[in-house]
């Protein structure tokens, strides 16, 4: 007995479901799409070859003809053959006149396949012939490239053509910006295609209207490549022209200034960042036990070894924790310089309080100690610290650029003042040290440990140094003298702000940041410290207690 056919077919189904029967419709449809796709692509690579091969006949305007015709199709496929051309690297072979891309290697040339990319096999120097071009060739070809390119499908391959007129001001891409202009669907890639027309027109022989409507798109621009575009169409022109460049230049110099002021506030906020960062823990040690420790900023100088020596552990060991690194950083940071501040501070600044020369000179001493221990263990030269890739990089607004590292470091300084201002309000140890901060004598009559609350805000001081440090190697060269120049700006801070008093540790901060960066573009950054420091001179004269006074041992009888 003979089995049916169709029996077995409709078995064959019923096993694999219509599940089954979907799936394998399913890649017989995408096979079938790619195949498709792999033809059309051929398809369309054949039919441009014909045009191709034609530029190795004739001559200069002949193969003019033939780059117009190639740019007339709009295809970008054309491109790298146009772009061989004008480079010299076009050669066509004798034999059957085929056009390839060639590459001289020794005795022979490697041909590519000027459409598809692809590998051509060789032939020696007898066998291919060199297209020639010309210099008035070559202007053809720009053109026609400029039209390819700005007619891509990628919109990105559109904008950096586009911005490359920009920059040529070449009037002889016009015409191909019009007609890019007319097809154009991206409203980015459109502004900065007029922005780049209108550059172009100014340095063209175009009628008056033309020029009027380029001097008010690059004003409608306001940047400073407008600006330099219409201070040269202002002094190479006349009339009307020459009357409204003036005005957009006027317009936009005034909105450069507007945007200059907020870039400098944006610098001295990011500076008062790294300014309060260093201070803030000097402000509670000077506070608490009086002391000025001038080994504050070797503090700083330890927590950016720390991340020096984090980052070479990871690229070493475990690469992949690289972005991670300063997370894992600012903790080790914390502690190393904390317990070696509660060492400074137990080991020799308690044998000498009330002898506030002999303090400074000893602390002096330590910071010359760690220096050169870190000089012996790394040596003198600057060390690198790399930058995550979420702290590097930049992003404007307006005529203003904003640095990712900077604008990170300016939340993480106000993030560590807030965790202070908790720990000091919310926590006993916070209490306890507002405790004799305002009167150590009565702190001790009602059982605070007044030593032990000296060392732990010492601890806590030097390990938000350490922490700064972190920050800091993301900005400045890692090096023994890195805490050396920040401990006069600290201090300064802390003068100016008021002892012990955080909020004034901001203010002043945030304020000796932005007094710095205005006068530094008038007086120079060294003649802008000292101008600084004669104006606190001036001004604890007559608040000696700084902007936020506390009462403390200071005022104690």
């Amino acid at each position: 007995m003979t089995a049916d056919p169709q029996d077995d077919w409709r078995i064959s189904s019923n096993r694999g479901g219509p599940m089954s029967f979907l799936k394998s419709l399913l890649v017989l449809l995408c096979l079938a799409g790619l195949s498709i796709g792999s033809v059309s692509a051929q398809d369309s690579s054949e039919a441009l070859r014909p045009l191709v091969n034609e530029l190795a006949k004739g001559k200069f305007d002949e193969t003019q003809r033939q780059v117009e015709a190639l740019k007339a199709t709009g295809d970008p496929a054309v491109a790298p053959a146009l772009e061989a051309l004008s480079a010299g690297d076009l050669y066509f072979r004798k034999s059957d006149g085929m056009v390839f891309i060639a590459q001289r290697e020794g005795k022979s040339y490697n041909l590519t396949d000027p459409l598809t990319g692809e590998d051509a096999g060789t032939a020696g120097r007898r066998e291919v012939k060199k297209i020639k071009v010309n210099n008035r060739l070559r202007r053809v070809i720009r053109a026609a490239l400029g039209s390819l390119t700005l007619q891509a499908p990628d919109p990105a391959v559109r904008l950096t053509a586009a911005e490359a007129i920009f920059k040529a001001q070449d009037p002889e891409k016009i015409e191909a910006l019009d007609e890019a202009l007319a097809a154009e669907t991206d409203d980015n890639v459109r502004t900065v295609m007029e922005q780049a027309r209108a550059a172009a027109v100014l340095n063209s022989d175009l009628d008056e209207n033309e020029k009027l409507g380029a001097v008010q798109t690059l004003s409608d621009m306001g940047n400073r490549d407008a600006l330099s575009l219409l201070i040269a169409a202002q002094s190479a022109s006349t009339g009307a022209v020459q009357e409204a460049a003036a005005n957009a230049v006027a317009k936009i110099e005034k909105s450069i200034a507007t945007w200059d002021a907020a870039q400098n506030i944006w610098y001295g906020l990011s500076l008062g960042s790294v300014l309060l960062l260093a201070a803030i823990g000097l402000a509670i040690t000077f506070g608490v036990m009086g002391v000025i420790n001038m080994a504050h900023g070797e503090m700083v100088m330890i927590g950016a070894y720390v991340t020096f020596v984090v980052q070479e552990l990871i690229r070493t060991s475990a690469p992949g924790l690289f972005e991670y690194s300063l997370f894992i950083a600012l903790p080790l940071a914390f502690a190393t310089s904390g317990l070696i501040g509660i060492g400074i501070e137990r080991g020799v600044i308690r044998w000498l309080y009330g002898r506030p020369l002999e303090t400074l000179l000893a602390t002096w001493g330590i910071s010359l100690i760690l220096q050169q221990a870190v000089r012996s263990i790394f040596g003198p030269t600057n060390r690198e610290v790399g930058n995550p890739d979420w702290m590097s990089g930049a992003f404007e607004i307006g005529q203003m650029t904003v640095t990712y590292n900077r604008m990170w470091i300016i939340l993480f300084a106000l993030l560590v003042f807030a965790g202070l201002i908790l720990v000091l309000k919310k926590t006993p140890f916070g209490l306890y040290t507002r405790a004799v901060t305002q009167n150590r004598r009565m702190a001790a009559s009602m059982g605070i440990r007044t030593p032990w609350i000296d060392a732990l805000t010492f601890g806590l001081g030097s390990g938000i140094a350490g922490i700064a440090g972190v920050a800091l190697s993301q900005i400045a060269n890692v090096s023994p003298n890195l805490g050396q120049g920040y401990i006069i700006d600290s201090f300064m801070v802390v003068v100016f702000g008021g002892v012990v008093n955080l909020w004034g540790t901001l203010v002043g901060a945030m304020t000796l940041g932005v007094v710095n960066k205005f006068l530094e573009p008038y007086a120079g950054a060294v003649l802008a410290k000292i101008l600084v420091l004669v104006f606190i001179i001036l001004f604890i004269q007559k608040r000696p207690r700084g902007l936020f006074a506390l009462k403390g041992r200071a005022v104690e009888a």
